[in-house]
């Protein structure tokens, strides 16, 4: 696992060096327990087109005959057959290029030292050898979406380069590419080499209300990547990607969200890179330093073999917005010790990849926002650091493993969380688990795992000072319960339930099977109501929970002093490693 402070520092000399706008602020250090609230993640007020005064515009039409340039080209535009080059390396200028018609052997590429915009305005292009654009300039690029436009490469795209020059998408530019407008932009990638749909190797924001559709197919490459960064501030983005190994949306360093509609849908399943010397899998999201969600929806499905749906080599910020992901696809490959999934590996290596919702190497951090996460065959929520919940509400379920499970310590003060599993323990962490506030509901399966576990064999425990808890399949053994607890008499599958604490009503549904004994705390103790029927309030966990909502029916459900043991609870982790799994 690589350290996120190694990658912060790193991140910050090479773009100090390269003298570029900070695109990071306050985005924290997996070493704090403290989350970050902080929302303007991404701030360049250069990327507002409006704020640019182009020097002159260029007309460039692409039909079957060619390609044809009116407007004051001044001879930096050159044209041969459908292919245009653009070579504004000898002027100051900042000019607009307007770019409309339809080749299906085309392509456009630019060389530029300064500024431009490329106004895409019914354009039909696609190159059968490359980049349909390619763009070398290393200043922004603007790129101003209206009406219907579609860039393609071809199914068996050369990509040849020239000197040392990159064509890594079908839609490329060394520079920044900041997408606006409200029309609407197909691309796709379908070559043999691997290559994405769009790419910039600084950053990419898109602002305003632009529809942008990519499709990777199963032998090209990612969908959308910004080596420096990712924003998405507006507009509806929907991504499809189907080789394996291949992420959605990808960066080294930052993803953030910060408005707009955005679907990923991954399909690729794991394989092995021979650059890397290592096994890698498929991903809706991937974050290497920095992943925040702050506003807008996302919606993210992984149905390849070990994929993932969010993950990340360090740090992970959910503050705000709506988040749903599904995975599901099964585990791939198998441990050197004996232990694994899927299908057997033929080396003594470890090629074992698992297919989870979200997981990030770092620290998670809960601030706010609503996030739905699902996994087939592992957790479904997993930060191999600390966890820290503090707002929003949190639904993590598995078929076969944690709910939610971290490596480190949890904590939750506020917010309202559901670990859920019904193929080991609901909640569960390497370190101690502190719930302190919120509304915190934990279902495990059966005996030995329980509805929250800490690691007691690693001499941690269960700390409860305060918020309201439901456990099904009880606590840990051990814990340290300062908030008195009581066990209900018992619970029936498949029923809505009402708890009240003072004069605040939640309702949470019971699964169709989880472990024996229910659990639960208030700050003072809780009145509980079986077979009610719920009004008003605010739906949370898949369904799953209602809060601040009124209950009315039902009957009563009589509870009992509990201070642990009395047969639930199991004896730490059930299992050497993090979801209690050999692995």
């Amino acid at each position: 696992m690589k350290k996120v402070s190694v990658f912060l520092l790193s991140m910050a000399v090479a773009m100090a060096a390269c003298s570029k706008e900070s695109i990071i602020s306050n985005s924290g250090s997996t070493a704090s327990s403290t989350p970050s609230t902080d929302t303007d993640s991404f701030e360049n007020d250069e990327d507002e087109i409006s704020d640019t005064s182009f020097d002159r515009t260029i007309s460039i039409v692409w039909s079957s005959s060619g390609a044809t340039v009116t407007g004051d080209a001044n001879g930096i535009v050159s044209v041969s057959g459908a292919d245009v080059t653009v070579d504004n390396t000898g002027t100051t200028e900042k000019v607009k290029y307007e770019l409309s018609g339809s080749s299906s052997s085309g392509s456009l590429k630019l060389y530029s030292n300064n500024k431009q915009a490329l106004v895409l305005n019914g354009l039909t292009l696609t190159n059968p050898s490359g980049a349909a654009i390619n763009n070398q300039g290393k200043k922004r690029c603007y790129v101003v979406v209206s009406g219907t436009n579609s860039l393609a490469d071809g199914s068996s795209a050369a990509y040849s380069a020239t000197g040392e020059e990159d064509l890594k998408a079908v839609f490329f530019s060394e520079g920044q590419l900041i997408f606006s407008g409200s029309g609407s932009l197909t691309v796709t990638a379908e070559n043999a080499q691997g290559k994405a749909g769009i790419t910039s190797d600084d950053y990419v924001r898109v602002m305003g209300t632009p529809t942008i559709k990519i499709t990777a197919g199963s032998s090209a490459g990612h969908g959308l990547r910004g080596k420096d960064a990712v924003s998405i501030d507006g507009g509806t983005i929907d991504i499809t990607v189907s080789a394996a190994m291949k992420k959605g949306i990808t960066s080294d360093s930052l993803v953030v969200f910060n408005g707009g509609a955005t679907t990923v849908k991954a399909t690729g399943g794991t394989a092995y890179d021979s650059e890397d010397s290592d096994y890698k899998a498929s991903a809706g999201i991937k974050a290497d330093q920095v992943f925040k969600m702050n506003d807008g929806t996302l919606t993210v499905t992984n149905s390849g073999q070990g994929g993932k749906g969010i993950t990340g080599d360090a740090v992970a910020y959910f503050n705000g917005g709506t988040v749903s992901v599904t995975v599901t696809g099964s585990n791939y490959g198998s441990s050197p010790g004996g232990g694994g999934f899927g299908p057997r590996a033929t080396t003594t290596t470890d090629n074992s990849k698992s297919a989870k919702a979200i997981k990030f190497d770092g620290d998670i951090h809960f601030n706010g926002g609503t996030v739905n996460a699902s996994a087939s065959s592992h957790e479904a929520i997993e930060s191999k650091g600390a966890m820290d919940i503090t707002g929003g509400a949190v639904y993590g379920y598995s078929k076969a493993d944690d709910g939610i499970n971290c490596a480190g310590n949890m904590t939750i003060t506020g917010g309202s969380v559901c670990a859920y599993s019904t193929g080991n323990d609901g909640m569960d962490a390497n370190g101690n688990i502190y719930i302190k506030g919120g509304f915190v509901y934990a279902i495990g399966t059966t005996s030995p795992e329980v509805g929250i576990d800490a690691n007691s064999e690693g001499g941690y425990q269960i700390y409860l000072t305060g918020g309201t808890l439901v456990a099904i399949g009880g606590i840990e053994n051990g814990a340290s319960l300062s908030q008195s607890c009581y066990s209900a008499s018992s619970w029936n599958k498949n029923t809505w339930y009402s708890i009240t604490v003072d004069s605040t009503t939640h309702a949470f549904k019971t699964p169709s099977s989880g472990g024996s004994g229910m659990v639960i705390s208030g700050a003072s103790q809780p009145t509980v109501q079986s077979g009610v029927t719920t009004s008003g309030g605010t739906s949370i966990w898949d369904g799953m929970g209602v809060l601040d909502c009124s209950a009315s029916g039902g009957s009563s459900v009589s509870l009992s002093s509990y201070s642990g043991g009395g047969g639930m609870g199991g004896g730490g982790n059930h299992g050497g490693g993090p979801g209690g799994r050999p692995w």
